[in-house]
């Protein structure tokens, strides 16, 4: 069971996997960041055109 604990083989892999894994989570984070951001600049945009058309 000792020689099985201590065997490294394989370790590598699992670094790699989590070194994409942290990465693919954070793209997604930015990506539902940059989402909201826009979303809520286009209805700003879509406000502010409401307020121009009203006071013409």
């Amino acid at each position: 069971m000792m020689k099985f604990i201590k065997d490294e083989n394989g370790q590598g892999m699992l670094e790699y996997v989590l070194i994409i894994a942290l990465v693919v989570i954070a793209v997604v984070g930015v990506v539902l960041g940059v989402r909201s951001y826009l979303k809520n600049k286009d209805l700003a945009n879509q406000l502010n055109n409401m307020e121009s058309n009203a006071t013409a």
